[in-house]
């Protein structure tokens, strides 16, 4: 049973930085792809970042340039760290992965809030 523990979320400002994580399990393989995405009130979920376990990074325009995504060696954790965030930005963001063997699985959202 593959889980996925996201954190970070919260309110920033306009401007501010935000780091969120996800931290799956189990841990005995690495996930093939890693990313997050996002859903702003009335809009469809989207694609905010991705990487594979190679670390070849995918990201949509909206964030290119402010946010960045990573994960750790074991291909377990993944990070966005979420830069120069904009009111746009405001969503739940989730957390979502891809097994070796072609499932994917999400997590819970968490809320990413930007308000002044």
């Amino acid at each position: 049973q593959v889980q996925l523990v996201e954190s970070g979320g919260g309110l920033v400002q306009p401007g501010g930085s935000l780091r969120l994580s996800c931290a799956a399990s189990p841990r005995t393989y690495g996930f093939s792809i890693m990313g997050w995405h996002r859903q702003a009130p009335g809009k469809q979920r989207e694609l905010v970042a991705e990487i594979t376990r190679g670390g070849t990074a995918n990201y949509a325009d909206a964030v290119k340039g402010r946010f960045a995504i990573s994960r750790d060696n074991d291909a377990t954790t993944v990070y966005l760290q979420m830069d120069k965030i904009e009111p746009t930005d405001t969503a739940v963001y989730y957390c979502n992965v891809w097994t070796p063997w072609g499932t994917e699985h999400w997590g819970q959202g968490t809320q990413v809030t930007v308000s002044s």
